[in-house]
């Protein structure tokens, strides 16, 4: 699904089988703002700084976030297009799927959402301005959020956490929230999106509508009796 902005700026990262050891598996969506660099070089170094500095990606996830942080500073310090280049940014949803367990890490507006046996499971929460205990974390930064076309931090930008959008530190941080979901022989599929998709479907709608393909596309290949493969 495409959405009502000309350019394209998000990124889809499907990491090697050897990542970690082939403990998880990646899967992460970035949604840049301001250009695509951000989101870029979060699709090409975010799953190797997970890798890179922590042991256990579901418990320092935050660690791997940071380092990409800093990684883009540097770049965008270093750069000659630096006053542009710090005001992009990107959002990030990264999926961790191991044998025993999902693990998400989300920073902006993206989405994961989990069906399981018939039921919606948000396995992320958008990190607004106007979200409460976002809210509270900006004022106590000693920023503000104000209402114009919609709630935004310093009345420029619509999510109160990414990776990037360094004018706008410290209220806007590239801290993730972290969640931990056990698996279940009752998983049936997992959606990761931007707000590009959610913003016109609800997370009901989006199951519904990838579990009716799902239903569709398996009835056809029974019906011709060939294998269908679905990623």
């Amino acid at each position: 699904m495409i959405g009502r902005s000309r350019d394209m700026e998000d990124k889809v990262t499907v990491a090697p089988p050897d990542w970690l050891d082939g403990e998880y598996s990646f899967f992460a969506v970035y949604d840049g703002h301001g250009g695509a660099d951000v989101a870029d070089k979060c699709g090409e170094r975010l799953h190797m700084c997970l890798e890179r500095h922590i042991a256990k990606a579901k418990e320092e996830a935050a660690a791997g976030f940071d380092c990409m942080d800093d990684e883009i500073e540097k770049l965008q310090d270093e750069s000659n297009k630096a006053p542009r280049e710090k005001r992009m940014g990107s959002t990030a949803v990264v999926v961790l799927v191991g044998k025993e367990d999902v693990v998400v890490a989300n920073c902006g507006d993206s989405r994961a959402v989990l069906y399981r046996n018939q039921v919606v499971l948000p396995l992320s929460h958008d990190h607004k301005p106007e979200r409460e205990d976002e809210k509270e974390r900006i004022e106590a930064a000693g920023g503000k959020i104000v209402c114009w076309n919609g709630w935004r931090v310093e009345g420029v930008l619509s999510t109160s956490r990414s990776l990037g959008d360094h004018y706008l530190k410290p209220y806007v941080t590239s801290e993730p929230e972290v969640t931990v979901l056990e698996r279940s022989d009752m998983d049936d599929f997992l959606i990761i999106g931007s707000d590009g998709l959610f913003d016109v479907m609800s997370n009901e709608r989006a199951c519904k509508v990838v579990k009716e393909t799902l239903e569709s596309t398996t009835r056809q290949a029974r019906g011709s009796g060939r294998r269908q493969r679905l990623c």
